[in-house]
């Protein structure tokens, strides 16, 4: 299992994990832990007690194999949309979205920035509003956001040959810190990818071709019925009827890996919109949030992100 993934580099990893977090991830006895550890699993120890760091312990459950392990089941319930009609991912959906941000050592208060929702960029609209007035510590920001979903395929045979030679690259998905991902020369050295380190590195391969393109971070909504913040990223790029499309790149490589059968739903991330994402004004390797009170430590950003009733 171990030589499956690359461990997350010492100088990106947070080993905050105990050891029996591990083992329940993982659905494994500690004997397992110790093979892991053997065969090169990170860890440190404090108290007597070893810990990991969580994206190893993801990437070790997703290409285990196994099938009971956290990850896996957590993936293929992330992915049972992919399955359905394309029909679903195109109507008008609308989002009870709030974020709040949490300053770590907050020297005081101060204002707030914070990278909106921007769905009219492709037909949804944000309604009621709430941005965060001048605080210390936290914050919040609040509004309901709607989504709209539309084929827009990609027309440009040099965008859908770089897209598809990515694709086939084979680099392997794996959960990984943003502050690394934003890293993209070192994840993709690795044989590793994310979608934020593929939509770097895609949107700079689109702009060598002569296309206005840019990678740009937004919200996968509707995981786990909400309260979970995935980092997540896409390509948008300027294709040569001057419609602006999305590469979803990360999650057509996702679904490919899920099951044959979800072919439509890849075609779809070619260049189309769907209603579970919601851009930001965030670039793709730029945090969501920022807090002038002069703390040197990055604003910590959690959304929760759920289906609005009857829709």
């Amino acid at each position: 299992m171990a030589k499956s993934i690359e461990f997350i580099p010492a100088e990106y990893s947070r080993r905050t994990q105990p050891e029996s977090v591990a083992q329940e991830m993982l659905r494994c006895a500690p004997a397992d832990i110790d093979r892991l550890a053997d065969a090169g699993l990170p860890y440190e120890v404090r108290s007597g007690v070893r810990h990991f760091d969580v994206n190893d312990l993801y990437n070790l459950g997703m290409y285990s194999g196994r099938g009971n392990t956290q990850p896996e089941l957590a993936f293929r319930m992330l992915f049972r949309f992919a399955h359905r009609p394309i029909g679903e991912l195109l109507r008008e959906k609308s989002w009870d979205f709030t974020v709040t941000l949490e300053c770590v050592a907050c020297q005081g208060k101060a204002p707030w920035r914070f990278a909106a929702p921007d769905a009219a960029r492709f037909g949804g609209h944000v309604a009621g509003a709430r941005a965060p007035q001048p605080s210390a510590g936290s914050a919040r920001w609040e509004a309901t956001v709607t989504t709209l979903g539309a084929r827009t395929p990609l027309i440009s045979p040099q965008l859908r040959g770089l897209t598809r030679d990515y694709l086939s690259s084979g680099y392997r998905w794996q959960m990984i810190p943003v502050a690394m991902q934003a890293d993209y020369e070192l994840v993709h050295a690795l044989g590793a990818t994310s979608c934020i380190a593929a939509s770097l590195l895609l949107a700079e391969r689109f702009r060598s071709a002569g296309y206005r393109a840019e990678a740009k971070r937004g919200w996968f909504c509707g995981v786990l019925g909400g309260a979970l913040d995935l980092p997540h990223a896409c390509v948008e790029v300027v294709d040569d009827d001057g419609v602006l499309k999305t590469v979803d790149i990360a999650k057509a490589q996702l679904a490919a890996r899920l099951s044959p059968d979800t072919g439509d739903f890849q075609e779809l991330c070619l260049g189309s919109v769907y209603n579970k994402v919601i851009p930001s004004t965030a670039s793709g390797n730029a945090s969501f949030g920022h807090h002038e009170c002069g703390s040197p430590q990055p604003v910590q950003v959690r959304a929760d992100i759920r289906s609005m009733p009857g829709n």
